[in-house]
């Protein structure tokens, strides 16, 4: 197995550390390591969690590359890292017993390691030991590969060479769990398994089913894939398995995401943390898209899972803070209309929003000494231009309380459009539509429904190209 870079990571969200219901005769973790090559260096113990790496203990080696990890308390089940100084690591099971010992040489990790009592372990290092021969096979296949594609000759016999390597692995995992069924390792080959497609069928018409090969590989994604086994969560498997089904088969709109993440949590909530991880996921995931609208998902997310009876594991204040943006960003999801703003134009006179009739309204929060804004401005302003005869309106919202700055810039660049702000901090529009900075632009249709947000002057111009083109037909 190869070594390779490892970040010690600090939690970024609430503590994820539960243990599981101790099962050992013995109390507690004690772990022995004898590293050829190492000496007075202090070590580190991390695990897997999610698509993280946590430091669990540390302590220093000795003289003669002797260390031990050992705790009062049991340690969740899972993957873990024994991590060098340099940051380099090698891997290691951890399940119900928690007290063996492993050697090695500290440059030749795989080939030189030696278990005593876990059973888990050395069937591991079995498996990266033959996993590490098939790759000594595979890699100078796939260079003479590369030498025969570009001579444009057939590789046939070297691609089936590959393949049988392939199969060849693939093998021992399905065999591996079928001889070992309750081993983590096991668990982990089956969470990690992806669903072979029959063959494609055909219509009577003789046409092939196109859409066959997706569905029924989204269908069976999960068959193989325990949600609520926590050991596979400390594990790379889980977390990416589970990112690559709701980006990649899920149709990316909130109709379709809603239902399947209500479903997705309603698989992980058999056991605690899966559950945890499962609503820190995905709220996560949709709170934090770059895809317009996701915002939806994350709002129906804190609404059914995020009260003090369900997350469990947030404390009140956290709880609030996380109801408090589903808050905010409900009444401008897209769709809704938008409230209403009316704010003092330059001559002091109250500007109503709702007043401004026309098929769409360009609602433009700015401030004239923001630097993005006076490159955003003259965009916006130019495209104002070409689409006011259609009847397009912009209120433009200054965001800062300097009148002469605000009023100046508007004279110097000829902004003549509907210009409004709140010089005296009267209106909680920042709030209301979430502006922290600047600038910022919606899209109103003519009920004033928010029909794009957030989003800069080229998006703005080519959905407003496509709104007033369907609008033309």
């Amino acid at each position: 197995m190869r070594l390779r870079n490892f970040i010690v990571s600090t939690l970024l969200f609430c503590s994820f550390s539960t243990f599981q219901t101790k099962a050992a005769v013995i109390p507690g973790y004690e772990l022995h390591f004898k590293i050829d090559g190492l000496k007075d260096s202090l070590c580190f113990l991390a695990n897997y969690y999610g698509d993280k790496q946590y430091l669990k203990d540390s302590t220093k080696a000795d003289g003669n590359g002797n260390i031990i990890f050992k705790g009062k308390e049991e340690l969740p089940g899972g993957i873990y890292l024994f991590v060098f100084p340099n940051k380099t690591y090698f891997e290691l099971l951890i399940d119900k017993n928690q007290h063996f010992s492993m050697e090695c040489d500290m440059n030749n990790v795989v080939s030189s390691m030696k278990v005593k009592g876990s059973d888990d372990n050395i069937l591991f290092y079995q498996y990266l030991n033959f996993i590490q021969n098939k790759s000594k096979e595979v890699e100078p296949l796939k260079s003479e590969r590369i030498k025969i594609t570009d001579q444009k000759q057939k590789p046939d016999s070297i691609d089936a060479k590959i393949k049988a390597i392939d199969e060849a692995v693939s093998s021992f995992k399905v065999n591996y769990a079928k001889d070992h069924p309750g081993n983590i390792l096991s668990a982990i080959f089956r969470a990690s398994q992806d669903p072979v497609v029959p063959e494609i069928p055909t219509f009577a018409n003789g046409a092939k089913d196109s859409t066959f090969a997706f569905r029924y590989y989204k269908k069976h994604y999960f068959d193989t894939f325990d949600f609520t086994d926590e050991r596979v969560l400390r594990s790379p498997v889980y977390n990416n398995k589970l990112s690559y089904y709701v980006k990649n088969l899920i149709i990316q709109i909130p109709d379709s995401i809603i239902p399947e993440t209500d479903s997705l949590i309603k698989k992980a909530e058999g056991n605690k943390e899966t559950y945890k991880y499962m609503i820190w996921f995905l709220t996560n995931t949709y709170e934090t898209s770059n895809i317009m609208g996701m915002d939806e998902v994350f709002v129906h997310l804190v609404r059914n899972n995020y009260t003090k009876e369900k997350a469990y594991w947030v404390d009140a204040a956290t709880l609030y803070k996380i109801q408090d943006r589903a808050d905010v960003l409900e009444p401008i999801l897209l769709g809704k209309k938008s409230k209403n703003l009316v704010l003092a134009d330059t001559s002091g006179n109250y500007q109503s929003m709702y007043n401004l009739n026309g098929p769409y309204t360009i609602l433009y929060f700015w401030d004239p000494d923001c630097g993005h804004c006076k490159k955003a401005t003259p965009k916006v302003l130019a495209y104002y231009e070409k689409v006011k005869s259609k009847g397009v309106k912009v209120y433009a919202i200054n965001s800062a309380v300097e009148e002469e700055k605000w009023k100046k810039y508007i004279i110097e660049n000829k902004l003549d459009w509907t210009n409004v702000a709140d010089l005296h901090t009267q209106n909680n529009f920042r709030h209301e539509f979430d502006i922290s900075t600047t600038p910022q632009i919606f899209i109103l249709d003519k009920d004033k429904k928010i029909i794009a947000k957030k989003i800069d002057e080229d998006t703005m111009e080519k959905i407003l190209d496509n709104e007033l083109e369907k609008k033309s037909k």
